[in-house]
């Protein structure tokens, strides 16, 4: 005979109120949500900028391929402003990378090298025909060096500290302004219809004079203020804020006599700037010199 079974107990049945509970909760429960690798927004920003005033320098060269002159200039312009927001927002979101530094660089490059030759020679120059195309291939040529010999300074040693406020020659945004002074000149001669500074300003040797000087500032060891840290005496801070909001209404009521001026200020500003750099660095010589050991 077989041994009896043991007697197993009932399956247990669920509350009713309880899947309906569990089904509950499920959708309560917090999901997880995949992350992905990758750079934040923030860290894309001052690249998406640079990409933007890329692209106004590639529109400057169209317009001037158009014969639109002044909205060839317009673009260069707004190229130079990105230029001067995207580094320093990167800086304050701290997204500065070492592809950001490149970029900016080959984006700087066709901005202000290759986009005002282009203009300039399109707009005066081609009259010479093939010896108009020297001064432009030397601004270009001079750009790059100016571009190339700033990220090297960046990788070197440790510089002096008052030379931190100082460029070592023009910079590139402010080439391209001096470069475009002649056609900023030409503009406002044609608004004002005088024709005879019109033409002037069209000269091709005058223009030629402008790239060739341009590119020699360039690559030059002039020093010249970045305005980084600049520090303003207290009682020069109210002219420079009245200053600078009459610059910024005659750049909007007359743009191009404002740029105009703004070139001859910045070329009047060189002698003072290399002044400058010369008295603090034989301040900072004569403090080392005084701190030496003694005899």
């Amino acid at each position: 005979m077989t041994a009896p079974q043991p007697l197993r107990p009932p399956p247990l049945r669920p509350h009713p109120l309880r899947l309906p509970v569990q089904r509950l909760r499920r959708r309560l429960r917090p999901r997880h949500r995949p992350r992905f690798r990758g750079l934040s927004f923030n860290r894309v920003i001052p690249n998406l900028l640079t990409m933007i005033g890329l692209c106004a320098g590639l529109t400057a060269i169209r317009f001037a391929l158009e014969a639109r002159f002044g909205d060839a200039a317009v673009a260069i312009t707004v190229a130079g402003a990105i230029d001067g927001l995207d580094g320093r927002l990167a800086r304050l979101l701290k997204a500065t990378s070492r592809f950001g530094a490149e970029f900016d660089s080959l984006a700087d490059f066709l901005c202000f090298g290759v986009a005002p030759a282009i203009v300039i020679y399109l707009w005066s120059l081609q009259a010479l025909h093939g010896f108009g195309f020297v001064p432009c291939l030397m601004f270009a040529v001079c750009m790059a060096l100016r571009l190339a010999r700033f990220n090297a300074a960046l990788e070197s040693g440790p510089h002096p500290a008052y030379a931190y406020n100082f460029f070592t020659g023009v910079p590139a945004p402010a080439g391209a302004g001096l470069a475009l002074f002649p056609l900023f000149v030409g503009l406002e001669a044609r608004s004002l219809d005088l024709p005879w500074l019109a033409e002037a300003a069209r000269f091709p040797p005058f223009d030629a004079l402008v790239l060739v000087g341009t590119a020699l500032l360039l690559v030059s060891r002039l020093p010249v203020w970045s305005f980084k840290n600049f520090k303003v005496p207290a009682e020069y801070v109210l002219p420079l804020l009245l200053g600078t909001g009459l610059f910024f209404a005659l750049l909007v009521a007359d743009p191009w006599a404002a740029l105009a001026a703004a070139g001859l200020l910045y070329v009047g500003m060189l002698p003072f700037s290399a002044r400058s750099f010369r008295r603090l660095r034989q301040a900072a010589e004569g403090a080392a010199e005084g701190d030496g050991p003694s005899p």
